[in-house]
């Protein structure tokens, strides 16, 4: 996610460099045409680059809401799941008497590891060392790991409903929080395997290299110089901000604008280990970059 930091430009220009170096090489080649009035004698009305620049102008506008709206969504997502966990551990402290702390622990170390397996499951990572270790020693055999962690978590609140340390009353609301996180990763999931519809990509790709192609011959009573930089600058912010919104639409894609998961796991772990009094409570740092992931 990016923060109110100085903000790379070299990220944005790298997004959009291939792009940005055929629009200028065909901004300069049409505009050294010009010099040559006998060579290029198109001349297109402003009308016409106004309805087509309109028409990419409502288009991106469009795209760019819908790509907001996922990303927004996957953070409000990502905000329910840290409300759930510190709901969940409270709620399971408390339940639990003072002689159950292993109980306890165990329950919490595994809320944790959930966190973390499912930003890492989302942006499709290998496993980092700590999740590994986990998985390694409580043998955790799945093709879902997180959703084989929260069944790990009702089989456990289950056992000890059987052995009395939990009555049914307070079942029902530790099951009903982790049903909560079982919808919002599986809200995470549907934002990460729908895509959003190529036909819309193709036809705004298609408008915006219409109007660069034909701007220049609209600009031709302009001089040269001004017909150059006009041709290289408005077809470079539709570029730019239809980039912006691919960009956006994904995010889970293990990019600076993503939804910070691995960050907001982090803050997980630290209330958790707090909650649970465990001496081990990792600190977090600043990178100093623009983002956090």
């Amino acid at each position: 996610m990016l923060l109110n930091k100085p903000i790379s430009i070299f990220y944005f220009i790298n997004t959009i460099k291939w792009q940005l170096a055929l629009i200028i090489l065909f901004a300069f080649s049409v505009g050294l045409l010009h010099l040559r009035p006998e060579l290029v004698k198109i001349s297109i009305p402003l009308g016409v680059l106004t309805l087509v620049g309109t028409s990419v102008s409502l288009l991106l506008a469009f795209r760019t809401a819908q790509s907001y709206e996922r990303w927004w969504e996957a953070r409000i997502v990502w905000g329910a799941i840290v409300n759930d966990s510190r709901t969940l551990i409270r709620d399971f402290i408390q339940f639990m008497s003072v002689n159950e702390a292993d109980e306890i622990k165990l329950f919490a170390e595994r809320q944790i590891i959930w966190t973390y397996t499912l930003g890492e499951s989302l942006r499709r990572l290998p496993f980092s060392p700590k999740v590994e270790a986990y998985i390694k020693v409580y043998n955790i055999d799945a093709v879902n790991i997180p959703n084989a962690l929260l069944q790990e978590h009702s089989a456990q609140i289950k056992a000890l409903v059987s052995e009395g340390s939990i009555s049914e009353f307070r079942q029902v609301r530790l099951s009903d929080t982790v049903g909560k996180l079982c919808d919002s990763m599986g809200k995470c999931e549907r934002i990460k395997n729908t895509v959003f519809p190529r036909s819309y990509s193709v036809l705004l790709h298609t408008l915006i290299y219409v109007f660069t192609a034909i701007l220049p011959f609209g600009l031709d009573r302009l001089p040269v110089v001004i017909d150059i930089g006009i041709c290289i600058l408005i077809p470079t912010m539709f570029i730019s901000i239809e980039k912006t919104a691919i960009i956006m639409q994904d995010p889970f894609e293990n990019t600076p604008v993503d939804t910070p998961m691995t960050t907001l796991a982090q803050t997980i772990e630290i209330n958790i280990r707090q909650a649970i009094n465990d001496t081990d409570v990792p600190k977090k740092e600043d990178k100093g970059l623009y983002y956090e992931m």
